[in-house]
């Protein structure tokens, strides 16, 4: 599953939002560092077509493709150097896909913030600073090594160091990696490295019931700043979304039409995700259950089937795949199959979104 960690400063609504978005119930109060061991919660990602699919198979069960949320404790200045709680908390970033990095613009007297005022660019930057700090760190310890290696004349080493000076050169502009030009080799070894700014990041800016002027001037700041580096930015009020979690879904989507709401904190969040990671979902329904898978865009379809099992993928022999629209048009996998539209695909076929798929496989 997709793993999301929730990062930004102290008190700027972290576990706020992971409540709303997972119904968690984390805690949340006004001083830093409330979360001190991570918050995790597994939310499954609902998606109509799956009871499509599941109703049209005849299937008891059906199983949603799900989100690992992680609410990660607050960032400050020199969290890199164990500031805070920087080193335990750096390294629990390490460990998801992407990060949605939450920026405050809500203004209250009862909540502090960290830096005495409301500066949403100056806030980002602080973060991305310290990330970029402790991927210098690891970049540093990893070139000593390899001139190590290149003194006793390891080839290998020496192209290493070449690259590395590379990705120093990079970070050292205060650049995150995930801005810099890469090629296979640069790729090979940031998948090494696995630095904190090559994440993909989504900004989410979390702004009050009733935003102010002041609120919206600083958001239009905060817009210009995420455009200029084309990142992506959503707005939320994290209290809104935390308060209508509290109802059951019928009647908090009532109450959210009631406000003007149009779309929910967790369906903007999943939509941003699913867009920045560019992932797809495909459909199975094998047995007496029918469930649904993301997988990267662009994946084959037998490292598609080992999502699902690994000896799926280890004797893969073809996939029967009909796209989701065909087979609502026809209403049944047979009727697909006559009209041509169930194809047979093999190892070089690539996953597309909405794909419902059956796998062949010899057993060893």
């Amino acid at each position: 599953m997709l793993q999301i960690g929730i990062i930004g400063l102290p008190n700027v609504g972290k576990s706020t939002l992971f409540n709303a978005l997972t119904r968690a119930h984390a805690e949340v109060s006004n001083y830093p560092f409330t979360t001190i061991d991570r918050n995790e919660a597994i939310v499954p990602v609902r998606d109509e077509r799956l009871d499509v699919v599941a109703a049209m198979f005849h299937q008891e069960k059906k199983v949603p493709t799900a989100i690992k949320f992680v609410d990660i404790a607050g960032l400050v200045k020199g969290a890199h150097r164990g500031e805070g709680l920087g080193n335990q908390f750096l390294a629990h970033i390490r460990e998801v896909d992407a990060v949605l990095h939450l920026v405050r613009l809500f203004q209250s007297p009862t909540v502090a913030h960290v830096e005495g005022n409301i500066d949403p660019v100056r806030d980002v930057e602080t973060v991305e600073l310290e990330l970029m700090m402790k991927d210098l760190e690891t970049v540093e310890r990893r070139l000593e090594k390899a001139q190590r290696g290149a003194r006793v004349g390891d080839k290998k080493a020496v192209e290493e160091m070449e690259i590395l000076h590379r990705i120093q050169a990079h970070l050292s502009a205060t650049q995150p990696i995930r801005t810099m030009p890469t090629d296979d080799a640069v790729v090979t070894l940031l998948n090494e490295l696995f630095l904190l700014t090559a994440k993909p990041v989504l900004y989410c800016a979390n702004v009050s019931e009733e935003p102010s002027l002041l609120e919206q001037s600083l958001l239009e700041t905060l817009e210009a700043w995420a455009q200029e580096r084309q990142a992506k930015l959503i707005t939320i009020s994290a209290k809104i979304a935390a308060d209508l979690a509290e109802f059951e879904e019928s009647e908090a989507q009532a109450l959210a039409s009631e406000l003007g709401i149009d779309q929910t904190a967790w369906e903007k969040v999943v939509r941003a995700s699913y867009e920045l990671l560019d992932v797809v979902t495909f459909f199975t329904a094998v047995g007496k259950e029918a469930a649904a898978w993301t997988v990267p865009r662009h994946t084959p379809a037998p490292k598609a089937a080992g999502k699902i099992h690994s000896d799926f993928e280890a004797g893969f022999i073809r996939a029967e795949v009909c796209a989701f629209n065909d087979l609502v048009a026809c209403g049944s996998w047979h009727a697909a199959h006559d009209k041509g539209l169930v194809r047979v695909r093999g190892k070089d076929y690539l996953v597309q979104d909405g794909d419902v798929i059956h796998f062949r496989f010899a057993t060893r």
